[in-house]
């Protein structure tokens, strides 16, 4: 370089931009783009060229030869003069600049003023391959930002919105794509997000993978099913009775005299313990009940090869039982087989006073008022079954019926002689326990049920045995739907060693179980509770101008909790003047928000 003295009138760079020396003292002051003037120390500026340069926006020189150029130098080392001759047959201000912005940028050349070296043919390839790279993903960054904006979808869009997915289900805190659209990285947020722009559906249901429950049917396989001996009970009338629908019935009852036999699928006969089958139903805990359909804790050939009546003979473990005015007494439990005819709750319903269903039904009813008597809860709080069929979203209320309460009261009893059975062998098994709450009621009206509810304890699975406070018994065990729960499954395994003096698992064992299953089984629970109420402010947001009644069970201090019995929903609306306890309230909706789980109504009376 002819001078490396900064004097005024010189070409330096200051940062990454070109400056004019105006003045030299003890800093130096210079002219930046746009006339702004700055005093820097001399150290912080570096001499391009001596200059004089009349003004910055002169700096502009032609387009070089820069290839020629960097093969000319073959790697050799050469400085900002010497390149900016080669480049533009000239060392002038304008060329200076030129030379070092090729410098800077990096591709063919790289150093400082004084010593430039040509970058290698590899360093070259290396750098534009990157650039290239580079510049495709920011072509392709702004495509998929139009595509979004305009909610037009391909499936390299919805690859990339798999991050915002992974918020919206709770699995991620962070996204580039809801930053550059200034949407907060939550939950709802993303919810709405990806909703908006086509990647889920308007009524997409978040909630089971939001909380982490497996939406995979169990593959595991199942061996076939032993030759062994079994009870002949084909000789009595089994009847599986469910609601319409049901796909995996898994309990049947008899009547032999003033015997009453339940019978349950026999899943422990294919599904031993720590089989892949039991280790993979384990981890789900329970089937997943949901709107759109079921998902199995087993495969669907348990289901298959051991659903009652689905085949002319089913194998099962039946419970016999007989009721005294101490209860369930006279237990037996035998691996069978049976002959089952499957009804509806309705079809029993309308033939109660009929053989065999009176003699069932009055043994259950028997049985029923013992539990009563001995404090069973019992609330009538409005249920109801809500299904997604084939993109139509059914609701229907569910009655209590008579046959319902009989087949339930069944249930209760083959429960109680499965944990007395156990209690008398020593045989270790999960029961099922709650404590009773701090004050005792006797409710009356829907407004006294609802809130004698919310005294209600936690129902526990433990490995000793405890009164059971809502079911008004001493000692329980859920026992009849091992198709359906982790735990039926293994009291059935247990039950199953017993009486065929097989080995039961000890008790260290069976408590390590229920303890992985009361870890999933809550969130299995909660899943389906979030997805029923889901799909019913999905029903109503598909109309607008539905108009019910709901009945006032809580009064807060500002707002009134209301159900509305068509959808066993619970909402809340503006506390009004004179509004009292089980008054019913005509209402309207006014807005459903499915991302938030909420409904909004205006009381119309």
């Amino acid at each position: 370089m002819p001078s490396t003295v900064i004097r005024p009138g010189s070409l330096v760079l200051y940062k990454v931009h070109p400056a004019i020396v105006r003045t030299v003292s003890d800093k130096i002051e210079i002219e930046l783009e746009g006339g702004k003037s700055k005093r820097v120390r001399d150290k912080d500026v570096t001499l391009l060229h001596p200059g004089p340069v009349g003004g910055l926006g002169g700096l502009s020189p032609p387009e070089p030869e820069v290839e020629e150029t960097w093969e000319l130098l073959g790697g050799e080392q050469t400085t900002l003069p010497e390149l900016a001759e080669l480049l533009y047959g000239e060392f002038t201000p304008a060329a200076a600049w030129g030379a070092w912005t090729l410098v800077a940028d990096g591709l063919y050349f790289e150093g400082d003023p004084e010593r430039i070296k040509a970058r290698s043919a590899a360093s070259v390839a290396e750098t534009r391959a990157e650039r290239e790279a580079r510049e495709a993903a920011a072509r392709e960054w702004e495509r998929f930002l139009a595509h979004v904006e305009k909610g037009d979808l391909d499936e390299e869009d919805r690859k990339r919105l798999s991050e915002v997915e992974r918020v919206a289900l709770g699995q991620s805190a962070a996204s580039r794509i809801l930053a550059h659209f200034d949407v907060p990285a939550q939950p709802v947020a993303a919810h709405r997000f990806l909703v908006r722009c086509g990647y889920w559906e308007a009524e997409h249901n978040p909630h089971p993978p939001r909380l982490g429950v497996s939406l995979a049917t169990s593959v595991s396989p199942l061996p076939d099913l032993l030759d062994e001996p079994r009870r002949d009970l084909t000789h009595l009338e089994a009847f599986a009775i469910d609601d319409v629908g049901n796909q995996d019935p898994d309990d049947a009852i008899s009547i032999e005299g003033d015997r009453l036999w339940v019978h349950v699928a026999d899943v422990a006969a294919l599904v031993g313990p720590d089989s892949p089958a039991d280790i993979a139903a384990r981890e789900r805990a329970a089937n997943l009940y949901l709107p759109e359909g079921v998902i199995g804790m087993l495969p669907e050939a348990a289901t298959t090869r051991l659903g009652l009546g689905l085949a002319s003979e089913s194998p099962a473990l039946s419970f016999g039982l007989r009721l005294d005015e101490q209860g369930v007494t006279d237990i037996e439990v035998v691996p069978s087989r049976v002959r089952v005819t499957r009804l509806t709750y309705d079809d029993v319903d309308r033939r109660l006073d009929e053989s065999p269903f009176a003699a069932m039904h009055a043994i259950a009813s028997a049985y029923r008022a013992q539990r009563l008597a001995r404090g069973a809860a019992e609330l009538d709080l409005p249920e109801v079954s809500i299904k997604v069929v084939d993109g139509e979203i059914v609701v229907r209320p569910l009655a209590r019926l008579g046959s319902r309460q009989l087949v339930t009261d069944a249930m209760l009893m083959a429960g109680e002689a499965a944990a007395r059975l156990a209690q008398r062998e020593g045989l270790a098994i999960p029961y099922a326990a709650q404590a009773a709450p701090d004050e005792r009621r006797t409710p009356v009206t829907l407004s006294d049920m609802y809130a004698y509810r919310r005294f209600f304890k936690p129902s526990q699975s433990t490995s000793v045995p405890g009164s059971h406070f809502g079911l008004g018994l001493e000692q329980y065990s859920r026992a009849t739907s091992p198709l359906r729960r982790y735990l039926d499954l293994v009291t059935h395994q247990q039950l199953r060693a017993l009486v065929t003096d097989g080995d039961p698992l000890a008790a260290e064992a069976v408590a390590e179980r229920i303890g992985a299953s009361e870890a999933v089984s809550g969130l299995v629970r909660r899943a389906e509770r979030l997805s029923n109420l889901h799909w019913k402010l999905a029903w109503l947001r598909r109309r607008p101008k539905w108009e019910g009644e709901g009945v006032v069970v809580a009064l807060e201090e500002r707002k009134a909790v209301v159900l509305v019995p068509e959808l066993a929903l619970e909402t809340r609306v503006r506390l009004g003047d004179g509004m009292q306890l089980d008054q019913a309230v005509r209402m309207r909706v006014r807005e459903v928000d499915l991302a938030e789980q909420m409904a909004f109504f205006q009381v119309l009376n």
